[in-house]
């Protein structure tokens, strides 16, 4: 592929970033004439469609390649001038980091505290369920991600954190109403707490039941939790959703623990907790403010999520 033009590439991240031809024009302070040719000759050198004229506007799939490329440009940009003394008026770096929020509620945001401020750091978070998080990176919106996939995003490296480890259960008075005989049959009738429509772990434990008892290996295509389901999108609300006994959830072993504790909630099978391997997930860039995040934050990880099994040799 021939060089891509970096004024070219700046006006496809700024088309993409302000949503229009017109409003990249006057962030780029060109004609909207100008933005359309510059498009036009990237499309043409590259030999693909890069951006689907929608409202607002977005990227293809090769157009999200160009994306993640033009904001990682103007990341090693922006850590060149600062070692060059020349970052006065440049304002905070910026960190996009996509992070689920049974994360952000149990020991993500501690990192933040210990990210030093000289120069100062603006942290931008966007919460997404940990398998969905890798399409932000994909699209390049974020430079980091916790994530439950062990695949690297092209251009981004990957290590493991740990496991978040989670509960089954209910409030007392919830599990005497309603999980009263066999568990698994009792669960695909009973009221359930989602978190939100891409949460799938409550039907993944449910078949994980029908797989033990009959041996074999759960189907993810089978029938898992029951109709009834309260969609409650934050993690503090899922956990207060289930004390209350609106229905039966995971909750993640940090929350439960204390309520299983004092009575609050019931564990439905002590043998049976769900484990989701997380993931830190990071462009490959020497950015020393990206570094530093990442090792606060495989520091947090190591002292809040349980460790995998070792191999078997």
């Amino acid at each position: 592929m021939d060089e891509l033009p970096l004024d070219q590439v700046r006006t496809l991240l700024a088309v993409v970033d302000e949503g229009t031809f017109d409003a990249a024009a006057a962030a780029l302070h060109v004609t909207p004439s100008a933005v359309s040719q510059r498009v036009k000759a990237l499309e043409q050198r590259t030999g693909r469609v890069l951006l689907m004229r929608t409202k607002p506007v977005r990227a293809t799939d090769s157009g999200e390649v160009v994306v993640r490329f033009a904001r990682q440009l103007a990341r090693l940009e922006r850590d060149a001038r600062a070692e060059l003394g020349m970052a006065e008026g440049m304002g905070p770096v910026r960190l996009p980091i996509a992070v689920n929020a049974d994360s952000l509620a149990t020991w993500f945001l501690p990192v933040l505290s210990r990210v030093p401020q000289d120069p100062p750091v603006c942290v931008e978070l966007h919460r997404e369920d940990e398998s969905h998080t890798t399409a932000l990176l994909r699209e390049g919106q974020v430079m980091a991600a916790v994530t439950s996939s062990p695949d690297p995003v092209a251009g981004c490296t990957v290590r493991m954190l740990g496991l978040a480890r989670y509960l089954p259960v209910a409030a007392p008075d919830f599990a005497a109403r309603h999980l009263t005989g066999e568990l698994e049959r009792d669960l695909r009738r009973a009221p359930t707490i989602v978190f939100d429509r891409k949460d799938e772990l409550q039907d993944a434990f449910v078949r994980s039941l029908a797989g033990t008892r009959s041996g074999v290996r759960a189907d993810p295509q089978a029938v898992g939790a029951g109709p009834v389901r309260h969609h409650v999108p934050t993690s503090e609300g899922f956990r207060d959703a289930v004390v209350a006994g609106l229905g039966w959830g995971m909750v993640p072993e940090q929350q439960a623990r204390p309520l299983l504790r004092t009575g609050g909630l019931v564990l439905l099978a002590p043998r049976r907790p769900m484990d989701v391997p997380l993931y830190w997930q990071q462009w490959k860039l020497d950015s020393p403010a990206l570094s530093l995040v990442a090792r606060l934050v495989a520091d947090a990880a190591g002292k809040a999520l349980r460790k995998p099994p070792a191999a078997t040799p």
